[in-house]
């Protein structure tokens, strides 16, 4: 029972180091990677209409 209880003092004291983001710094994370995943959506769409043309061509 004491080294559970010595492993709830030390993850509550772990916890208290943690520095959380503020919510402009999530905000400016959430729009970096939507702007990327979007960037990247796009061109892989193009690649694929591109290839599609390409092998419909063929055949």
């Amino acid at each position: 029972m004491e080294k559970f209880l010595s492993y709830i003092r030390n993850a509550k004291a772990e916890l208290g180091k943690v520095i959380f983001p503020t919510k402009e710094q999530v905000r400016n994370a959430f729009f970096s990677v939507f702007i990327v995943v979007t960037i990247i959506s796009l061109f892989l769409a193009l690649v694929d209409f591109i290839m599609s043309s390409i092998i419909k061509g063929i055949l």
